[in-house]
């Protein structure tokens, strides 16, 4: 919009263009990290930074998408939101979590949410309003490749974004000390959470050189 407004349209058709090239660029990405071994964003070191802006920056992302399908996202930072960890990580792994569950959602919201445990965990959770994981893909879910039947009816294995992702996210997860986990709630949708130690700031010691 720096050379004049934009109609409807426009803004629709560019809410599709940047969709598309975020899902490209994520499955690129995550094809290019999984061959390098799953840990190239992991930083070697933890560093002070801030949810807030983990969460506002995750959030600028996504709205576009969320927006086209008429979806809503919500999010919540803890009170104690500055925190010592590893942001680069941990911004790749919601990111993923948040663009499959709005790829999967048509309906209701997307909701991300943080919860202190104790005086250094927090737990994140990201949770949809969709359909829900289907039983036969429960056993496959974290595989990039899946088994499936082709159109022409020949079974084989199949390239999967979202395996892709996901096993790309519990890998990440776990570099930080976490576990990945999910789960189908009796009112609908998907939950994907995990629990990392990410102490508050006051409690961090610079390494010295």
């Amino acid at each position: 919009g720096q050379s004049g407004g934009l109609n409807d349209l426009q803004k629709r058709q560019l809410r599709l263009v940047y969709s598309a090239a975020l899902g490209l660029s994520s499955l690129a990405s995550d094809v290019i990290e999984l061959a390098r071994g799953g840990d190239h964003f992991v930083e070697r070191e933890p560093e002070p930074f801030s949810l807030a802006e983990v969460l506002e920056s995750l959030h600028a992302m996504v709205l576009p998408i969320a927006e086209e399908k008429g979806l809503e996202v919500r999010y919540n930072v803890p009170p104690s939101e500055r925190r010592i960890g590893r942001p680069l990580a941990l911004s790749r792994v919601l990111l993923n979590l948040t663009t499959n569950a709005l790829k999967f959602t048509d309906d209701g919201f997307v909701e991300i949410t943080t919860k202190a445990k104790g005086m250094a965990g927090v737990e994140f959770s990201v949770r949809d309003t969709g359909h829900g994981i289907s039983p036969e893909v429960l056993a496959s879910l974290y595989q990039p490749f899946r088994r499936s039947r082709s159109r022409a009816g020949r079974k084989g294995f199949h390239f999967s974004g979202t395996g892709l992702g996901l096993a790309m996210c519990r890998k990440l997860v776990e570099a930080m000390g976490g576990e990945l986990a999910h789960e189908c709630p009796p009112e609908g949708g998907t939950r994907f959470y995990f629990e990392i130690g990410l102490p508050p700031t006051a409690a961090w010691v610079p390494t010295s050189d």
